[in-house]
C-alpha cells in the first residue's frame, strides 16, 4: 500500500510524517525504516524506528532508487513499514515519473507486505487523478 502526504514546502509535511511514524511504532510487529535527505529528524523518531540519509549513497534516477528500496527490504524480513521525506528528492522523481514509481512501489509493498508513506512537495491539484485515492494529508 502507498499513502502520500501532499503539500508545498513548509506546510508540514514532515511533521505529520514524523507523527505518524512514531504512533506507528507502537502498533506494528516488525520494523519501520524512515528515508530522509539528512539526519536533521534523527532525534525526532524513536529510537527503534531506523533513519536512512538517502544522499549518501549516491542515488540519480528513480530506477536506482527503487534497487535501493529493494535492496533494504532484501536485507530486513520483518520490514513492515516505509516513510520517504522529501520523496522528489530522495528518490529522484520528478513530478512527470510519480505515476510510474508509485505502481512500482505498490507492486513492491503487495509483494512483501510493506506499506510505503510518501511525502511530496506538490499541492493535490497536481497529483494524476489515478493517484488521488492514495492521498491521506492534503496541506
Amino acid at each position: 500500500m502507498v499513502q502520500l502526504v501532499l503539500g508545498k514546502k513548509g506546510k508540514g509535511k514532515t511533521r505529520h510524517l514524523l507523527g505518524k511514524a512514531n504512533s506507528e511504532i507502537l502498533n506494528v510487529h516488525g520494523n519501520i525504516v524512515y528515508l530522509d535527505k539528512n539526519t536533521k529528524h534523527m532525534y525526532e523518531l524513536n529510537n527503534k524506528i531506523r533513519l536512512i540519509n538517502v544522499m549518501e549513497y549516491n542515488i540519480t534516477d528513480s530506477r536506482e532508487f527503487i534497487g535501493f528500496i529493494n535492496g533494504i527490504i532484501s536485507q530486513d524480513h520483518d520490514l513492515e513499514q516505509m516513510y520517504f521525506d522529501s520523496f522528489f528528492t530522495i528518490g529522484c522523481v520528478s513530478e512527470e515519473d510519480i505515476e510510474e514509481v508509485v505502481t512500482k512501489l505498490e507492486r513492491i509493498g503487495k509483494r512483501f507486505n510493506i506499506s510505503f508513506v510518501l511525502s511530496c512537495a506538490v499541492d493535490e491539484s497536481e497529483v494524476p487523478e489515478s493517484l488521488r485515492e492514495k492521498i491521506i494529508i492534503s496541506l
